[in-house]
């Protein structure tokens, strides 16, 4: 998953790069976890209404049907607590509304076993047919959750598909959406016979495919042996010119990242786009054959949401395939901390840098740009170590730490990269690292242990021992040794310590204008008396709607601590102009450049890197 946020903070838009089989339920807290078991089930269908009717409402109607044997045993139904990829405890159950079972035309007694499980008693006396429905809550906009207008509605099956508590995720089931004649489905699901019908083989399968249902644009293009598909919400909100562009440039994208592992393992892939003015960045999730974006409007057709599919996509391969042992199989109803994101996040992020580069889509001057703005963030960040940040994203530290292991991750693959290639002439690379766990982990039905990871490594650079670097830099939190590893590629970094104005307010973009969400203790805005809610109207006179807003702004104030700063604001019916004083913040910053007096062995290492040779 990636997250970016568009803020007004610092005067620049900043970008800050957003599943042991079951045995128990959960608990409440305090109490040890009780050894449960659902009474087998078969036949599993599901059926999702969403019309004109239940959108007014925000709400999707949910049916499970299914068959229990005669033997009177209850049987245990749960919602997942989290969907993977978004690594949070987001109790989906809490959405429920109106749950209810019957049989053959009868209510069945139900009532709750823990916080998502439900406990239905079928009753003895021979196999019978149970139906099981509620309606569910689609009013969170979030690439895990579930999302209506009028006119549309976005699901994750994590939100809305109950499994049998204890038993096997190994079982076949369909899901039927049922919605207005005009509306539109798009899926990666398989389709079925029947109209509107979607089957999969296991319950890992139907949680991993989310929907779109209602009005929306839907475009597809032939891409060598796969099928490209880009489902966008609100219909009209991706240009035809952009749409174009993108196809192009993930047409030249896929088979790069297929290229890591030496196969393309999906025939279609679903690109599921939100945009909406009230979302103040761009964020993805993945799926197996396709992934959900909800973006605000203004980066539609940016750099960055071409960096947002690339690196969606290559989670095909390092995430829902390649991924840890800690994550293997996925678990629903509790948290699966792993010390290992830094490889599915991060180094999926330097992946997403070389295909874009690899393909031709950038060249490798935006590659060294990109690379030097993650130095620089790591370098600002306080020190810690990639496992660490790692296992504690699932709590959200506010220490400026809880995603650092994505640019972090990503030049710790850099440097893995560099390293492998130097110590085998160039021969082997980071590359072989992901194709051999590829091969001997998920094709095999395991994921990876560290121990794996460390030997694969170790082998493509021909025996090395990495011992040392994971010490120091993955499991520690020394710096990263620019100045003896970029050299082996050719290149060179320069760091400085810069003074930079800050207003200390974030906004977002809203119907109403530029909402201001959050205030920094004793910034500028803070001593003006700038609260969140306000709408920002303009900053040292320079309108918020400005194109050139940020660099007019800078041209303004200048870089003068104590100078003083107008902002005007809207609260509520009033509007007001208020004043607070500029602070200066240190900053490092990093530029990386090609070395042109490099050898040539250095060279052929930055060639490699770039080319994917």
């Amino acid at each position: 998953m990636t997250r970016v946020v568009f803020s007004l903070l610092l005067l620049v838009l900043a970008a800050l790069l957003s599943g042991a089989p079951a045995v128990a339920a959960q608990s409440v807290t305090g109490a040890p976890p009780v050894p449960l078991a659902s009474a087998p089930i078969t036949d599993v269908s599901y059926l999702v209404s969403f019309d004109s009717a239940n959108a007014r409402q925000r709400k999707l109607h949910v049916e499970m049907s299914f068959s229990v044997p005669g033997s009177g045993a209850p049987v245990l139904l749960s919602l997942p607590a989290w969907t993977p990829g978004a690594y949070e405890i987001a109790y989906f159950s809490r959405a429920v509304i109106g749950f209810a079972a019957v049989s053959n035309g009868h209510p069945l007694s139900w009532d709750k076993l823990d916080y998502d499980t439900w406990r239905i008693r079928p009753g003895a006396g021979g196999a019978r047919p149970v139906t099981v429905s509620f309606d569910y809550l689609a009013d969170t906009l979030d690439n895990a959750a579930t999302w209506s207008r009028s006119d549309f509605v976005m699901f994750n099956g994590t939100n809305v598909f109950l499994y049998p508590e204890g038993r096997s995720f190994d079982f076949p089931s369909t899901v039927t959406i049922r919605t207005q004649p005009t509306w539109r489905v798009a899926t990666g699901m398989t389709p079925a016979s029947a109209p509107r019908t979607f089957s999969a083989t296991n319950y890992h399968d139907v949680v991993d495919m989310p929907f779109f249902v209602g009005r929306f644009d839907l475009d597809s293009v032939r891409a060598g042996a796969v099928w490209l598909r880009f489902a966008s919400y609100p219909a009209g909100s991706m240009p035809q010119a952009t749409m174009s562009s993108t196809f192009a440039q993930l047409s030249k994208i896929i088979p790069v990242e297929g290229a890591v592992f030496g196969e393309i393992p999906f025939t279609t892939y679903t690109v599921m786009q939100i945009a909406d003015s009230s979302y103040g960045g761009i964020s993805g999730l993945e799926h197996q054959n396709s992934h959900v974006d909800v973006t605000t409007p203004l980066a539609i057709g940016e750099p960055i949401e071409m960096s947002i599919y690339a690196h969606e996509i290559f989670h095909a391969w390092n995430v829902k395939r390649l991924r840890p042992a800690d994550l293997w199989p996925y678990q629903y109803a509790r948290e699966q901390p792993t010390e290992w994101l830094w490889v599915s996040e991060g180094i999926t992020d330097y992946y997403a840098d070389l295909s874009e580069v690899r393909s031709g889509v950038t060249d490798s001057a935006a590659f060294l740009e990109v690379t030097a703005g993650k130095m620089a963030e790591v370098a600002n960040a306080p020190p810690v170590a990639l496992t660490d940040a790692s296992l504690t994203t699932w709590v959200h530290p506010e220490d400026g730490t809880e995603d650092i292991y994505y640019p972090k991750g990503s030049l710790a693959g850099l440097m893995l990269d560099i390293m492998i290639r130097d110590a085998s002439d160039n021969g082997a690379s980071l590359d072989d690292v992901m194709r051999t766990l590829y091969r001997e982990c998920y094709r095999r039905g395991t994921g990876f242990t560290g121990a794996q990871w460390w030997n694969a490594v170790s082998a493509a650079a021909g025996g090395t021992s990495f011992a040392d670097f994971a010490s120091r830099y993955v499991d520690g939190r020394d710096p990263y040794p620019w100045s003896t590893v970029l050299p082996l590629a050719g290149l060179r970094a320069t760091f400085d310590t810069v003074r930079t104005p800050t207003l200390g307010v974030s906004a977002t973009t809203d119907s109403a204008g530029t909402r201001v969400t959050h205030v920094l203790p004793g910034s500028a805005a803070d001593e003006a008396g700038v609260r969140a809610g306000d709408y920002l109207l303009s900053v040292a006179g320079v309108p918020v709607t400005d194109r050139g807003f940020v660099a007019h702004v800078r041209d303004k104030l200048g870089a003068h601590a104590g100078a003083p700063v107008a902002f005007k604001v809207q609260r509520d019916d009033d509007m007001l102009s208020l004043t607070g004083t500029l602070h200066l913040d240190e900053k490092i910053t990093v530029q990386l450049s090609a070395d042109s007096r490099a050898p040539a062995k250095a060279v052929r290492i930055r060639s490699g890197i770039l080319r994917g040779r």
